[in-house]
């Protein structure tokens, strides 16, 4: 009999689920790092919510640990690579925090605009200082989402139920989804002009971090108000504190924090702001969803093999998973290729497209169209695994589509995933040697293979000599070892393309002195 270990509280309800299938379920709570360790051993799965952290140390005790459930969206608290790397599935519950979450980050927006908490402690206090706390309405206010997802199109949903206008940055938000869910698509600058209210719902990316910044804050629109129930990283709490202290901006709302728990902040002393500790999905339905789910999910797959919400591996059944898994792999890294390749704020995704010839054409394609989909989302958008990725594509408006080619080419299996953008489209090809070693071989068609490295430079120049020693001499007086070098190139003379993999991570400043060597047209530094 299947044996979980639930280490947070999760309902009753939960609970019931686990020992009805038919799985032995103890509830442990409250277990210190080292009493943790020494049970986890005897274990097949482990049911957390945020408190319990699932270190590199804890699964290296858990020799029978198959599965870590995580009762809510993030995994911040589960070493996930130390658990693929150990073969221990990652689950989370995507979806079961969206309205909570939501309806928060209107509450907030009230409470800021009424002063409520303000008003309450006044009068709690004996006071009764009408004059002193003057609202402002909602209706008819501009609404700017600085992200459009699931959450902010529900929160767009119940601010047109108000009667506000609705703008909205996303990249991937497309004119269809934004007429569908009655916004206007806007760049972020015109979003920060207009907005009397912005609230952000963006995941935490290297694209989104601190992207409401000191100089986007100084862009806001005089007297606005700012709500944040989403990542605290993507605000500069300081150039915050400073606007709200300076009377540029009204008011500030905020959920999260840049580091938590948040004891000490500049912001808290202010009275034009509202805080409140993490409370986005804290509500009983979305607690009672996620525990519900995350008992269903762990128990289909310790029962059957069944996987579904898994961070680190895809939805596929017990039977088809060895033979996929090589396939799934190499579509991630191309997505992932291609993705990194085509990020940046101006280079909204609408189209992405997987071709499958030889192998591959054979195979049951869904887990691996999810996984180049996963690749291709995961750097602009944080944390996207093969479950939500076909959803996120689909509620962005991005088209997907898949090709199977008949033909026979030089390869047994090759995948091609192509990424179209406002800039144009590019697409990054690859196989399988000896049927599970993922390798490139080629890049918006131009023949370059490669075997895939946790770090690579990718640099496009013109084909003309003295390019190569430049480059060469510049990694290495910076003390940057090449470990591979691959060349290609479109014509002579022509477009080239040049692909290192590195040792380590490439430092920013030699990565700078590489975009200022001449005949560099774009140099990208790559992870995987």
């Amino acid at each position: 009999m299947p044996r979980v270990l639930i280490s947070d509280k999760l309902s009753p309800a939960a609970v019931s689920i686990f020992r009805e299938r038919g799985i032995e379920a103890d509830v442990k709570t409250g277990l210190t790092p080292a009493e943790l360790r020494a049970i986890i051993g005897d274990y097949d799965g482990l049911a957390v919510r945020s408190a319990t952290k699932v270190t590199r140390e804890v699964l290296e005790a858990a020799p029978r640990l198959k599965v870590v459930g995580r009762a809510g969206i993030g995994v911040d608290n589960v070493d996930v690579t130390s658990a693929t790397a150990r073969g221990v599935v990652v689950m989370n519950t995507p979806f079961g925090n969206a309205i909570t979450t939501a309806e928060h980050a209107i509450a907030m927006m009230f409470a800021l605009a009424r002063q409520l908490p303000e008003a309450s402690a006044s009068t709690k206090a004996g006071k009764w200082e009408k004059n002193r706390f003057m609202g402002v309405e909602l209706f008819a206010k501009t609404l700017g989402l600085i992200g459009c997802g699931n959450i902010g199109g529900i929160v767009a949903d119940r601010a047109n139920g108000l009667k506000m206008k609705v703008i909205a940055f996303d990249p991937f938000l497309s004119e269809k989804r934004a007429v569908e869910i009655g916004v206007e698509k806007v760049e972020l600058p015109d979003l920060l002009a207009r907005a009397d209210f912005i609230t952000l719902h963006a995941p935490m990316t290297e694209q989104t971090r601190n992207i409401l910044s000191r100089e986007n804050i100084a862009r806001m629109k005089k007297g606005a108000r700012l709500i944040n129930c989403a990542r605290g990283g993507l605000v500069d709490e300081v150039a915050l504190a400073e606007a709200l202290q300076s009377g540029h901006l009204a008011g500030a709302a905020l959920d999260v924090f840049e580091v938590e728990p948040a004891t000490d902040s500049p912001l808290f002393a202010l009275e034009n702001v509202v805080c409140t500790p993490h409370l986005g999905a804290a509500t009983n339905e979305a607690q009672e969803n996620v525990a519900l789910q995350v008992a269903e999910q762990m128990s289909d797959f310790l029962l059957t093999g069944a996987v579904s919400n898994a961070i680190n591996m895809p939805s596929v059944t017990a039977e088809e998973a060895p033979r996929l898994k090589p396939y799934m792999e190499l579509a991630r890294l191309l997505g992932s290729m291609a993705g990194q390749l085509s990020a940046g704020q101006d280079d909204a995704i609408k189209a992405i497209s997987i071709e499958y010839e030889g192998h591959a054409a054979e195979l049951n394609r869904r887990p691996l169209t999810a996984a180049a989909l996963a690749g291709v989302l995961t750097p602009q958008m944080g944390a996207v695994n093969m479950v939500n990725a076909p959803v996120l594509a689909k509620e962005r408006g991005i088209d997907v589509a898949e090709t199977i080619m008949e033909r026979r080419g030089e390869y047994q299996t090759l995948l091609t995933v192509s990424v179209t953008t406002n800039q144009g489209q590019r697409s990054i090809a690859g196989t399988l040697l000896a049927e599970n070693k993922p390798r490139l071989v080629a890049i918006k068609g131009i023949a370059v293979e490669a075997d895939f490295a946790p770090h690579m430079l990718y640099v496009t120049n013109q084909d003309k000599p003295g390019f190569i020693g430049r480059f060469g001499t510049a990694l290495a007086e910076a003390g940057i070892n090449i470990g591979t070098l691959h060349l290609g190139r479109a014509a002579p003379g022509g477009d080239a393309i040049c692909l290192v993999g590195l040792d380590g991570p490439m430092p920013e400043a030699v990565l700078a002195e590489v975009r200022r060597l001449p005949l560099v047209v774009r140099a990208t530094p790559l992870r995987f």
